[in-house]
This record gives C-alpha cells, sequence and structure tokens, in this order.
C-alpha cells in the first residue's frame, strides 16, 4: 500500500511539475537556495549535524563497550581508536566536525 501511494503522489508531482514548466522549476529552485542561505536555517542544520556526529559517537562507545569482543578485528579497533580520542568528532571517516 505505502509502495502504491508513494507511485501515485510521484506520478501526480511529475504531470503537475511537467504542466508548471520552468519557469516554475526556476522559482522553486530559487527559493530553496535562498531558505538554504538563510542564517537561522544553517546554524540549525550545523547543530543538527554536531548533534547526530555526538549521537554516533556515543553508539560507538556503547557497540564497542557491548560487543566490542564479537566485532570484526579491523572494526574494533578503529571504535576502540575513535573512543580514546578527547574530541570523538575529529576522526578519520570523513567527520572532520565542519560542514
Amino acid at each position: 500500500m505505502r509502495k502504491l501511494t508513494f507511485i501515485a503522489g510521484a506520478a501526480v508531482g511529475f504531470v503537475l511539475g511537467a504542466r508548471a514548466g520552468r519557469g516554475c522549476y526556476d522559482r522553486i529552485a530559487a527559493s530553496a537556495r535562498r531558505i538554504a542561505e538563510n542564517p537561522a536555517v544553517r546554524n540549525t542544520v550545523e547543530s543538527a549535524a554536531h548533534n547526530g556526529r555526538q549521537a554516533a559517537a556515543r553508539a560507538g562507545t556503547a557497540v564497542v563497550d557491548r560487543a566490542g569482543d564479537r566485532l570484526p578485528g579491523s572494526l574494533s579497533q578503529k571504535l576502540r581508536s575513535v573512543q580514546g580520542r578527547q574530541n570523538p568528532l575529529d576522526d578519520d571517516w570523513g567527520s572532520s566536525g565542519a560542514l
């Protein structure tokens, strides 16, 4: 049922978008850019990303504490190395703390 609803919604959106034309698309894209450039929105996004990285660090610690011996060696070693850092957000997994 969910797939059918999604497909129906996508089809309606496609038809309405095709009828609206390029001008409407350009207006929507410009509005989305203005919203994304808004300082309040940027601060909220950065805060959410920071909180997400902190939650991921806590989850990694919990995984090591509860299942560390049952994890593959490379993953267990990586999680323990991140766990021992002062700032767990500065790792070499691509999350440098900056967006």
